[in-house]
This record gives structure tokens, C-alpha cells and sequence, in this order.
């Protein structure tokens, strides 16, 4: 009799310990998940920050470009009322920036001065390396939201999962088609 008692005790004693175990395992992803998420809001606040200065220079060598300097404004009003929204929300009004800014650099192609211009091609650059920095963070974001969300789906963490409430992560995903696309190179 105490020889089952004291097994019943060790079965218990395992249990609560993988209990703790995989809980704690569940909070360590999402809070890697939520860090990974402030990357990516610390680097897309500063593409936010530069896109003004951008406006401002292209302005003076592309003045009658009106439509596509409102529509970067646009963009960025949006993707700037799309913080706090939730992840769907924020990928999608940062991509269509990201498209508005593709029409923009477009643009400034037509104006050899302007590309020519050091204010301009200094603020090019730094959005070009936000740009990148963006891509590394949500990159690590999303293989973020794969392990949270392999942890939450898997069984046994599962169970746990679905217990206490850890809810699905969201990828930060590409919405606007033309990103998709590959680039056409010529010669």
C-alpha cells in the first residue's frame, strides 16, 4: 500500500511539474512573440519618422507630382492610425506604403537633379536600410508566431493552452499583391 502511495505521489509530483514546465514554456513564446512585435514597431516608427523629410525634398524638384506625394502622405496617415489595431491591420496599411513609397521612388527616377541630390539620396539610403531592418524584424516576428503557435496547437501544450487562454499569434503578412511579385530585370 505505501509503495502505490508513493508512486501516485511521484505521478502527481511529474505532472505538476510538466504542468509548470509547458506553462511557463507558453509564456517565454509569447513574450518572444510580443518582443519581436516591438522591433518591428521601433523600425516602422522610424520609416514613419523619414518619410516627411522625403516629401519635403521631392517636393522641390517634383512639385506638379502631387498625387503621388498625397498618396505617400496618405499611406503613412493610415499605417500611423493602424498601430495598436492588431497585426492584420498594421500589414496590410504598411503595405500599402510600402507601395505608395515603390510610386514615389518611381517617380523620382523622371528627375535626374533630384536623384542627383544628397539630401535626397542620404534619406533613400536610411529608408532603404529601415526598409531592411524591417524585413529582418518581421522576419524573426513570424518564426516568433511559428513556435508560440506550434507550442499552442501541439499536444500536450495544447491542453494547457487552450486552459488558460493563449490565444493564436498573427503572422505579419505581405498585402499588397505587387511586393509579391519578382522583380523583371533587363538588359
Amino acid at each position: 500500500m505505501a509503495v502505490v502511495g508513493i508512486v501516485i505521489g511521484a505521478a502527481v509530483v511529474l505532472l505538476v511539474i510538466g504542468i509548470v514546465v509547458t506553462y511557463n514554456g507558453l509564456v517565454r513564446l509569447r513574450n518572444q512573440m510580443q518582443n519581436a512585435w516591438s522591433q518591428i514597431d521601433v523600425q516602422l516608427k522610424r520609416r514613419h519618422d523619414l518619410i516627411p523629410n522625403l516629401i519635403e525634398t521631392v517636393k522641390g524638384y517634383a512639385s506638379h507630382e502631387r498625387g503621388t506625394l498625397e498618396a505617400v502622405t496618405n499611406a503613412r496617415n493610415m499605417a500611423q492610425g493602424a498601430v495598436g489595431k492588431g497585426v492584420g491591420a498594421q500589414s496590410k496599411a504598411e503595405g500599402a506604403l510600402s507601395g505608395a513609397l515603390m510610386g514615389l521612388f518611381a517617380v523620382a527616377e523622371a528627375y535626374p537633379d533630384l536623384k542627383a541630390n544628397q539630401n535626397f539620396l542620404a534619406l533613400q539610403e536610411e529608408l532603404t536600410s529601415t526598409e531592411n531592418k524591417i524585413a529582418f524584424s518581421r522576419q524573426f516576428y513570424n518564426d516568433s508566431v511559428l513556435g508560440y503557435n506550434n507550442k499552442t496547437q501541439m499536444f500536450p501544450s495544447n491542453i494547457l493552452a487552450n486552459m488558460f487562454s493563449f490565444s493564436e499569434g498573427e503572422f505579419f503578412e505581405i498585402e499588397v499583391p505587387k511586393e509579391r511579385e519578382v522583380p523583371k530585370v533587363s538588359f
